[in-house]
């Protein structure tokens, strides 16, 4: 079996799962942000006359409509607290970041666990071997009075990685590269990340890392994301083994059924841009690099679950060291969580970010979700680190987002227009 075919099986109580099997799970962990949770799932709880299965076993974000900015956004947020209230959900996080970003902060997630999310990128929990799928509201309450839900057992696409990415290359542009190359339409497939043979290179990939890459799975059209747990993801949890048991190792077997096997040498690879409106659009910088300098950028936007962890800022301020923002070009930074501003103070990130120009935004997701401070205006360019650039998703519909890696970003921040970060860093 793959390793996604064995986590269902556990949770579905099986010694196997079959692909294409329909089956049975019990949720482990189901997560809800303020947005598409109470709001949404307390009107179908009372029409059922039920209460939450396990309270134990939900964590609820407040991260959309953070801080309010409106009586409708404080409205929503007072919801989302009465019903934590009233359920006696104690893993609660107001206001501490994004959904995705905070529950690994948190631990909640480990290897081997099936959870649900009400949130498109919940493939995120994937980077902790957990097998994390995005539900809408309908399925969220179902799951919330019964702990339970129905799974079409998923066929699994490969990636099989060699190689380390090279100096201002970044994650990000692994996924573009894969965007471009796969489409937006792999549905219904968990893709695995894996070591090529003989290659150590998920070895070189941090949490981090594998967060963004399991997270923009949800952009390839995927069910959700998985790499196989390892020292790496034990050393984040602060411990060696895994909590959960399983009916074999936490891993896919040898001669185990891909859909698909795609090989990728990192050390080819180099920055891209997605264009807009889709993500998909993307190409490798240098391939227009005439036409990305003549792109006047009016914002850059380094935010998001994608593009602002402690790690992505870091790849911010090393371009940014000692260099200021174009005089026409604003940089809005809105941190992925508050332990990542804590973080980014304390090694000095944010200092380096700030006497650059850049404009710091409160944790959430903000302007990626078209809420909040740095929404654009008609005919507005913008460069950000964010997972989509859909036609009106951050502000005006006449405006045009392009993607790239936080080097891009910064990089593009400082001189006004889409720029290679590798003219500014040592190779």
């Amino acid at each position: 079996m793959t390793l996604a075919q064995k986590i269902l099986a556990r949770a579905a109580g099986l010694q196997r799962a079959e692909i294409g099997q329909i089956i049975t799970c019990k949720v482990d962990l189901a997560m809800m942000h303020d947005s598409g949770g109470p709001r949404r799932v307390a009107p179908k709880l009372k029409q059922l006359g039920r209460g939450i299965w396990d309270a134990s076993k939900v964590v609820v974000v407040s991260d959309h409509y953070v801080p309010a900015i409106d009586a409708d956004s404080a409205h929503i947020l007072q919801l989302t607290r009465g019903f934590v209230a009233e359920h006696g959900i104690e893993k609660f996080y107001d206001m501490r970041g994004i959904c995705h970003v905070v529950l690994a902060e948190g631990k909640h997630l480990q290897p081997g666990m099936f959870a649900v999310g009400g949130d498109s990128h919940s493939p995120t929990g994937g980077a902790w071997g957990a097998l994390m799928v995005g539900i809408g509201a309908t399925e969220m309450a179902g799951v919330l009075a019964t702990g339970s839900i129905w799974m079409r057992v998923p066929e699994t696409l490969r990636i099989r990685l060699r190689g380390e990415l090279q100096t201002g290359v970044a994650v990000k542009d692994v996924m573009l590269h894969l965007l471009a190359t796969l489409g937006m339409n792999n549905d219904y497939q968990v893709i695995e990340f894996q070591n090529d043979d003989g290659a150590d290179t998920l070895a070189k990939l941090s949490m981090q890392d594998r967060m963004t890459l399991c997270n923009m799975t949800a952009e390839l059209g995927a069910k959700t994301g998985l790499f196989a747990p390892d020292a790496i993801t034990y050393r984040a949890l602060d411990r060696s083994t895994p909590c959960l048991e399983l009916p074999s190792e936490l891993q896919s077997d040898p001669g185990a059924h891909y859909s698909r096997t795609v090989e990728l040498d990192l050390n080819e690879l180099s920055p891209f841009v997605a264009e807009p409106h889709r993500p998909d659009n993307a190409f490798p910088i240098n391939s227009k690099r005439e036409y990305y300098r003549s792109i006047k950028l009016d914002q850059c936007y380094i935010g998001a679950c994608t593009g602002a962890k402690l790690e992505d800022l870091q790849m911010a301020a090393r371009v940014l060291t000692k260099r200021k923002l174009a005089k026409q070009t604003r940089l809005l930074i809105a941190p992925a969580s508050s332990d990542t501003v804590q973080k980014a103070t304390a090694d000095g990130t944010l200092s380096v970010l700030l006497e650059a120009g850049a404009i710091l935004l409160s944790s959430g997701c903000g302007a990626c979700a078209g809420l909040g401070a740095g929404l654009l205006g008609e005919n507005e360019i913008c460069l950000a680190s964010t997972a989509r650039n859909f036609k009106g998703r951050m502000g005006a519909a006449s405006a045009h987002v392009y993607l790239a890696s936080p080097y891009v970003v910064a990089a593009s921040a400082v001189t006004g227009v889409i720029t290679d970060p590798r003219e500014f860093l040592p190779s």
